[in-house]
């Protein structure tokens, strides 16, 4: 007899906390964002850990464009599966609840992704202060980018999401996927710039690879990345924890611009 693995849908947590919510919190944020939309749903707080703890992968459409709605973030941007066609509907009524796939349907976990689970030894969870530079040709100029990022941890897997209200750049969210592997932590970084500022709400991503210092409590390296012009540019990037909480009152403090 084998037990199915689920994993969690860290991308949603970390999302849910840099908004400083509660699973409960965005339950009653989905049922206002149907309301508002006149598509009344039945979100829970026990549907919204169901979707956290990965057993929900797929959501019906009415709770996708209510996710959007409260969130902020597009549904790609959450952690979730595409719809499949065989699936299991839970609930009836025009609110409903999830789509889940069938057994048969679920991919088991990889050794690997198992194997990171057991051999990530240190814990990244909590606060941090996320620091990188970039080069502005139109400017001519080194810039800095600063956010308070909360970064969720599952085996060798970082999510991270920067806080409401606490980037240097108002209105600049910033997402990180990353993976540990014992010192090297390597991965994506997506920044949504804000639509007022020099870039216009421009998207910009790439990849990151940094070093984890012996205390745990910084990581240095580099960022590469595109630039409007399709040319490669490169910078340093730090994170340095700030907290290991992620209570409502740490985050709280950490939803201001960083200094």
């Amino acid at each position: 007899m084998t037990t199915e693995v689920h994993a969690p849908n860290d991308a949603l947590r970390a999302v849910r906390i840099g908004l400083r919510m509660s699973q409960d919190d965005l339950a009653k944020a989905l049922r206002r964002a149907g309301a508002e939309s006149g598509e009344p749903n039945e979100a829970s707080k026990r549907l919204v850990q169901r979707w956290e703890s990965g057993i929900s992968r797929s959501p019906r459409p009415v709770y996708i464009r209510a996710l959007e709605r409260a969130t902020g973030v597009p549904i790609e941007s959450l952690g979730f599966a595409p719809q499949v066609p065989m699936a299991r509907v839970h609930g009836d009524g025009a609110g409903g609840h999830d789509m889940t796939p069938s057994a048969e349907g679920v991919a088991p976990a990889s050794a690997d992704t198992r194997a990171g689970r057991q051999t990530a030894a240190e814990n990244y969870g909590g606060v941090w202060l996320s620091r990188y530079e970039y080069y502005s040709s139109g400017r001519e100029d080194v810039f800095e980018g600063r956010h308070y990022v909360v970064l969720v941890q599952h085996g060798n897997r970082l999510t991270g999401r920067s806080l409401n209200g606490a980037s240097l750049n108002p209105d600049s969210p910033l997402s990180l996927d990353l993976t540990v592997d014992r010192s090297v932590v390597t991965g994506t970084w997506t920044e949504q710039t804000a639509t007022g500022g020099y870039y216009q709400g421009a998207c910009y991503h790439g990849a990151v690879q940094m070093l984890v210092e012996p205390t745990s409590r910084r990581m240095a390296g580099k960022w590469v990345g595109f630039g409007k012009d399709f040319d490669v540019n490169t910078g340093p990037w730090e994170l340095r924890l700030m907290d290991t909480s992620v209570s409502k009152a740490t985050l709280e403090r950490y939803s201001v611009p960083p200094e």
